[in-house]
């Protein structure tokens, strides 16, 4: 199996039609006529992913989020990202990136993490005009919950972060309907209110929308989970894309490397009194 054979096989599954036109999908490094043997798919690709892929003689790393987002004028050694670059070329692994073209897939980033949390998926939550494809999806539970047990499910599912997961609303809500959306998800909130769930579960939700959002009638309970948890589900999905695709011996790997960025947590039972 060549790099080639696996990017053809990532870009069936996530095609790079449906990528932002601000993002920056494909292949970032990598000779595509090289062979494979082994590929670490991954959240991030940073300097612990390419180590770990360095340890594992990975030829190939996929991740979901792009090294090189902006335009860049060099990769010198002595930058962070154009360190990993060199270091990527000289130890023979390629980079894939599939970032929002995977996010609107069907299925993709929140396909997965709607699968984590066991939710029957309806269909998307902001949907392109195909009606299939899109960012986030609509799902149901199996049967309604308070909020406080679909918090705990949200916590149980997902790898462990130093924020935790937090959430919005009397904690005796039932939640039967829920929608949910990998990654940075505040500008999907109106989405999430029309759609008339119960919950809306994403990651990075920020202090003026989130309160913006809760003071309109009718309102779906918010929960946020940490931008990395949210979408490290879509690794296993992927893996499942490659193994699927390759004909002869090639190992994949899951990373298990928390690439959160966030690592120290400082609980408050007491806080000091505002007044």
């Amino acid at each position: 199996m060549r790099i080639a054979d696996a990017v053809q096989a990532l870009e069936a599954a996530y095609p790079p039609r449906l990528a932002e036109s601000w993002d920056a999908v494909g292949l970032v490094c990598g000779d595509p006529d090289e062979p494979v043997s082994r590929i670490l798919v991954c959240v991030d690709p940073v300097e612990s992913t390419v180590d770990e892929a360095l340890e594992l003689e990975c030829e190939l790393i996929v991740a979901h989020h792009p090294l090189l987002l902006r335009g860049v004028h060099g990769v010198p050694a002595d930058t962070p990202k154009g360190g990993l670059v060199h270091r990527m070329v000289r130890g023979g692994v390629a980079l894939f990136c599939a970032h929002t073209n995977a996010d609107a897939a069907d299925p993709g980033v929140s396909d997965a993490l709607a699968g984590a949390l066991g939710l029957t998926v309806t269909g998307p939550l902001n949907p392109n005009e195909d009606g299939r494809t899109g960012i986030g999806r609509i799902g149901t539970l199996p049967a309604p919950e308070p909020l406080r047990a679909f918090v705990r499910r949200v916590a149980d599912a997902l790898p462990a972060t130093a924020q935790g997961v937090r959430a919005t609303g009397d904690p005796d809500r039932p939640v039967a309907t829920v929608a949910v959306s990998g990654g940075a998800g505040d500008s999907y909130l109106d989405a999430a209110l029309a759609a008339g769930v119960d919950a809306y579960v994403t990651a990075d939700l920020r202090h003026h929308p989130a309160g913006e959002h809760l003071a309109k009638a009718g309102a779906p309970a918010l929960v946020d989970v940490a931008h990395w948890a949210s979408e490290w589900p879509w690794c296993e999905q992927a893996a499942g894309v490659l193994r699927a695709a390759i004909d002869g011996n090639v190992d994949i790997h899951v990373s298990l490397r928390r690439t959160d960025p966030w690592t120290v947590r400082v609980g408050q039972e007491r806080g000091r009194d505002p007044a």
